[in-house]
């Protein structure tokens, strides 16, 4: 079986190269691919900071009109930017992070909650790598630098 993609850049969430990021511990771009596209990281850990920041970041952006209240803040929301729907089923992703976080698609989340992050993170990882191969240590190192 193949390591995927996510997993062998340390860039579990699959986030795009821009050489305007300058992520902690990003290396550049993605090596060995035909189509290179994703940025590498030097861990695990700095990658899924990145995830997270990603995450927290897109609070202040513009939702969706009619979800949730100002901003982006829901499932649906994040999804939506995280994964758009020219590349994605991005209601069956939603519905499957909301799913793992016991929520609905279009409830209120508090992404600067550890739980919340966390679950959002680890569900990020399980659909962009098709499971999650780090340890809880990993996880919560990435999320907790993420949060400062």
């Amino acid at each position: 079986m193949t390591t995927p993609r996510g997993v062998r850049n340390n860039n579990p969430g699959n986030i795009d190269f821009n050489p305007r990021n300058a992520w902690q511990g990003q290396l550049g771009l993605e090596v060995g691919v035909a189509k290179p596209r994703f940025a590498r990281f030097d861990t695990p850990e700095n990658g899924i900071r990145a995830l997270g920041k990603l995450l927290i970041n897109y609070r202040g952006k513009d939702g969706m009109p009619g979800v949730g209240g100002k901003g982006i803040d829901t499932v649906l929301e994040t999804i939506h930017r995280w994964a758009p729907a020219n590349e994605n089923d991005t209601k069956a992703y939603a519905t499957a992070v909301a799913k793992r976080l016991g929520v609905g698609i279009t409830d209120p989340i508090n992404i600067k909650n550890l739980a919340t992050l966390r679950g959002m993170v680890v569900s990020i990882i399980i659909h962009e790598n098709g499971g999650n191969p780090y340890e809880a240590a990993v996880i919560d190192e990435g999320v907790l630098r993420a949060l400062v």
